[in-house]
């Protein structure tokens, strides 16, 4: 049984459709990131989760409880917004005891003056108290306590949000973005903060972002949405190496796959630049359009006219030196498009703006797509043939 599961979510605003059938299962303790570009819906279908929009259709499970229809404060899930929204006007300590407050004291009990004379609440609010200062010296922001959210930094502010999130022990956490405020080193030591809180809840983790590297770095799976769809949901690294759709290739990877139209040969064989694969799916006609997929770092740059004839000519547009890797532009003469290859700084370079080379891609690094965009299984054939490209 799933600690979480989303069956068939639709939402729409207007004629809008947001949410096209998402589907979802999260095993106890799986840490899961929603990644994909703006308006692809991931915001939406996080609070969807959290309560504070209601589905069009589908059904939500928490464990063994339909939280569908329930209010937010019912369904046991905490959420980190992207803005933190702590209360302004409330210390450190205080905004991290309001969803125990909330939990554990009445309406009488939590006002000012009458709540200290009501009988349990000395004790509740010692509890409470106890609870918020074991869980700011988990998060090592005790000395934070007595400040307001004013007088933090932004990773100070973050790790706040976290623990009022976190203390009150709930059956799912949500996390929309809650990096995107710090600056590009924080949010690297941060990653490593919240995989690991996360680990100690051992709660399953819904984590939105646009960001792929975090994606990448810090989920379990990796559901890429695209246009209200989960177009793949699967490991990292198999997002990375099998993408199942060509837009899941183009959303993952830095730098960006590279992506060039081809179409089908007769037998069903699809040829590039000398590498050559033979489809699976003996159905699809020659002559049918795909999609070659291939990633820098597949790309083979020699420059000048050295020997081989396998492989296309081009000429360098740009290189791009990165430290420990060197990101060329390449204009293939054939056709006018252009090829990006990442290289070390010993392969790339002697390459400067102008440089003929010929570029060469393996076989087995390609994908090939259909007309849907869907992946298209496909065999290598592992020989060198002459520089040959079919494109649409």
């Amino acid at each position: 049984m799933s600690a979480l599961s989303l069956r068939n979510i639709e939402k729409s605003f207007g004629a809008n459709q947001i949410l096209k059938g998402i589907s979802l299962d999260a095993a106890p303790g799986e840490f899961i990131a929603l990644v994909g570009p703006s308006g692809c819906g991931k915001s939406t279908l996080l609070r969807i989760l959290a309560g504070l929009e209601s589905a069009d259709a589908g059904e939500i499970v928490v464990g063994d409880t339909v939280i569908t229809d329930m209010q937010p404060a019912d369904r046991n899930v905490a959420m980190v917004f992207q803005s933190y929204a702590l209360y302004p006007h409330l210390t450190a300590s205080e905004n991290i005891a309001v969803p125990l407050a909330m939990r554990r004291l009445s309406t009488l009990q939590r006002l000012p003056l009458v709540g200290p004379l009501m009988p349990g609440q000395r004790k509740a609010v010692s509890e409470i108290g106890r609870d918020v200062r074991e869980m700011a010296a988990a998060l090592k922001i005790d000395h934070l306590l007595d400040r307001k959210p004013g007088q933090m930094s932004g990773g100070q502010r973050q790790r706040v949000a976290l623990a009022r999130a976190m203390v009150r022990r709930p059956a799912v956490f949500l996390m929309d973005e809650p990096l995107s405020n710090l600056d590009a080193n924080l949010r690297v030591h941060a990653r490593g903060e919240i995989v690991e809180l996360h680990r100690r809840a051992g709660v399953p983790t819904v984590y939105v972002t646009h960001d792929q590297a975090e994606a990448l770095s810090m989920a379990d799976r990796v559901a890429v949405m695209i246009g209200g769809e989960m177009l793949q949901l699967a490991a990292p690294q198999v997002i990375y190496d099998d993408p199942a759709h060509v837009e899941v290739a183009k959303f993952v990877g830095q730098p960006r796959i590279n992506i060039l139209n081809s179409h089908v040969m007769s037998g069903g064989i699809v040829a590039f630049a000398g590498a050559i694969c033979e489809l699976k799916d003996k159905n699809i006609t020659s002559g049918s359009p795909v999609t070659i997929g291939f990633r820098p770092e597949f790309v083979k740059v020699i420059a000048g006219d050295e020997a081989g004839e396998s492989g296309l000519r081009g000429r360098v547009e740009r290189v791009e030196f990165l430290g420990s890797e060197i990101i060329a532009y390449c204009r293939l003469d054939a056709i006018g498009a252009t090829v990006v290859a990442k290289l070390t700084p010993a392969e790339g370079g002697k390459l400067s703006s102008s440089t003929p080379v010929r570029l060469d891609v393996a076989a087995d690094h390609l994908f090939v797509f259909g007309a849907d965009g869907r992946r298209l299984a496909a065999d290598p054939i592992l020989q060198t043939n002459t520089a040959e490209l079919a494109h649409g």
